[in-house]
């Protein structure tokens, strides 16, 4: 039941997940008996390796860390060179791809095809790229059933922070009939200053400087990152079936200085809060934009770059999650956990297959 892993891009998650089964795959294997073998690595820039042996995972890194590619990697009479990520999939021993490209969220590409070659190849595919998730969930988790294979994708909305795994498993049996969460860690971290005196141009100076917002700031502070896990949030645990032009968006630049001060004197505060619900007359309204809050509401009390998410259920009534919405460790802990899951699958599986022999 081994899973041999093909990583497809060896960014900062993937490293993520690498460092950990280093440092943490013995007391994983000791708690649960999960003992993956990461067989191949593909990455476009960084280059390409397999061995159908296994990779010895110290080296990979001491090979990216030196010389910032994987070109330094010892050579021996198993390892192949050059390989792109279709061919990873289709030609090597991999059973499971772990999908860590960059995200495309106009398109979903390479990432979509990724996965359909994979599942049509009887191979797992788990990922962090919100990208295929938010534009073809339904498509992707039909195939991936069709072919009786994997496919996690915990990190897609607050990285390490199980925002879907929690609503799958823990909350089972509740209609979940309302999500609000604060989706974005660079807007949150932002209001924060905001709420503190700094204009909104000082807070997203302070927020690139420390890295939480880009260069180019858009996808955070206009709404457009929280507003593709708001569609994976209503479709992934929610079972709807929207896309990004079904949810309302309203960027932090609509709140002025005197909505925060006015806020402040009524003891409530602002949010960029990414929301999906059933209203009471059965529609569906998705949206992300700064809601007004009192003090007393859960979300109101998260602060800094901190992401949390509150799920409205019907027998356990509201439930809310904190935690980190990136970052190099946590992201690559999703990963961990989406194999974990995944190696439970197959063993699922095979018990299925042997009860019907």
């Amino acid at each position: 039941m081994t899973l041999k892993l093909a990583l497809l891009g060896f960014g900062v998650v993937g490293q993520g997940l690498v460092e950990h089964l280093i440092n943490h795959g013995k007391k994983v294997k000791e708690e649960v008996g999960f003992e993956p073998v990461v067989v191949a690595i593909s990455d476009f820039k960084k280059g390409s390796i397999y061995d159908p042996k296994g990779l010895d995972l110290k080296k990979v890194l001491e090979a990216l860390y030196t010389f910032g590619s994987l070109d330094e990697y010892p050579d021996s009479s198993d390892l192949v060179r050059g390989l792109d990520a279709v061919t990873t999939i289709l030609q090597t021993n991999a059973n499971t791809i772990v999908e860590a490209t960059f995200t495309n969220v106009l398109t979903g590409e390479p990432a979509i095809t990724h996965c359909k070659t994979a599942f049509d190849a009887k191979k797992h595919v788990v990922m962090t790229n919100k990208g295929p998730i938010a534009l073809a969930f339904h498509e992707l988790s039909e195939l991936a059933k069709k072919n009786g294979t994997f496919l996690g994708y915990e990190g897609t909305v607050m990285s390490g922070t199980p925002s879907l795994r929690l609503p799958q498993t823990a909350l089972i049996g509740n209609t979940i009939h309302k999500i609000s969460g604060i989706l974005n860690g660079t807007t949150n971290y932002m209001l924060t200053e905001m709420e503190a005196g700094k204009t909104y141009e000082e807070a997203l100076k302070e927020a690139q400087a420390l890295g939480y917002a880009e260069a180019d700031p858009t996808s955070d502070v206009e709404g457009y990152d929280a507003m593709y896990k708001v569609v994976i949030l209503a479709n992934a645990v929610m079972g709807m079936r929207i896309t990004v032009d079904d949810v309302e968006r309203k960027g932090l630049n609509t709140l002025s200085p005197n909505d925060i001060t006015e806020a402040q004197k009524n003891d409530q505060c602002w949010k960029m809060l990414g929301t999906v619900e059933i209203t009471t007359d059965g529609t569906i309204h998705a949206a992300v934009k700064p809601v007004l809050l009192d003090k007393s509401h859960p979300l109101a009390a998260v602060s800094g770059a901190t992401n949390a998410i509150t799920y409205s259920c019907n027998m356990s009534g509201d439930i809310t999650l904190t935690g980190a919405g990136a970052g190099k460790s946590e992201t690559g802990y999703a990963l961990l956990i989406d194999l974990i899951h995944c190696e439970l699958h197959m063993k699922n599986q095979s018990q299925v297959l042997q009860n019907l022999r």
